[in-house]
């Protein structure tokens, strides 16, 4: 689908993110798909005791939607298990920590805002 408002995730090519572990990424909206925009929409799948090391974005919020699977989200000391319909958010500066757990992969949608684009000027550890 060649289309800058329609996306099909299976034409989006994948990825595998800085400072994750067994996670593979589409980057389904960003600045450069669509031609501006204020946020970015990854579909992610993590496997099983794989995910986010602790990490933070300057300036940047993030939220995680999770589809599929189970998972175990941490920020500013507080952990909580996610499940299917369950989200996070993850304001921006603050280190966190996304582990997919569970014995079947997590799938997640994750939204940046702004676009946080995968540049390594954008990641505190």
């Amino acid at each position: 689908m060649n289309n800058r408002y329609f996306v099909r995730a299976a034409d989006v090519p994948s990825y595998h993110p800085a400072n994750h572990s067994g996670t593979v990424n589409r980057r389904l909206i960003d600045p450069k798909r669509i031609g501006h925009g204020a946020i970015e929409v990854i579909h992610g799948t993590l496997q099983p005791g794989e995910g986010a090391l602790a990490h933070a974005h300057p300036g940047i919020e993030q939220f995680c939607y999770l589809l599929e699977g189970a998972a175990v989200a941490e920020v500013d000391a507080q952990k909580a298990q996610l499940g299917p319909g369950d989200c996070c958010y993850f304001p921006p500066d603050r280190q966190h920590v996304f582990t997919a757990v569970g014995p079947t992969p997590c799938k997640i949608l994750v939204i940046y805002s702004p676009p946080y684009e995968e540049d390594p000027k954008r990641v505190i550890r």
